[in-house]
């Protein structure tokens, strides 16, 4: 099975690499109307209209080697017991919840000690005071200025 996987993602890298190649080649819609009045391009190996055809078509075959490739990629991904594999659900229901180092909020950051950091549920202390709030809001009439 893991060899099969390795020929798909080579194949699938070769038709990449080789469609980038056929698509950089090909003329553009302009380059047929200078061809078209003698502009040396009717001398070319596949003619004046040849390479046009040639080259679509073969951009096309290398285009369906690489969806199918791709499709066959995803099939093997969704297997289990494949490299790369679905284990069945969601990234989310795989995670571990209260894994290691979730306690500590911290402990995931290199160069932090768990001593360094505050704990989230700390209880406010009764030295800190508390800003009151105006019992009522002063209303936005009495800010206007008068005449």
């Amino acid at each position: 099975m893991q060899l099969v996987l390795t020929i798909v993602v080579v194949m699938q890298m070769l038709t990449a690499l080789v469609m980038i190649g056929l698509v950089l080649i090909q003329h553009g819609k302009g380059a047929d109307m200078g061809a078209s009045f003698g502009s040396g391009a009717s001398g070319s190996l596949f003619g004046a209209t040849g390479s046009a055809n040639f080259l679509s078509r073969s951009t096309a075959v290398c285009a369906a080697l690489f969806f199918c490739c791709t499709l066959a990629l995803a099939y093997f991904g969704n297997l289990p017991g494949v490299v790369g594999g679905s284990q069945g659900g969601s990234i989310l229901e795989r995670a571990a919840p209260g894994g290691a180092g979730a306690s500590i909020p911290g402990a995931g950051i290199p160069g932090v000690a768990p001593s360094d950091v505050p704990s989230p549920a700390a209880p406010a202390s009764a030295e800190s005071p508390v800003p009151e709030v105006p019992a009522s809001a002063a209303s936005g009439a009495a800010q206007i200025p008068t005449r």
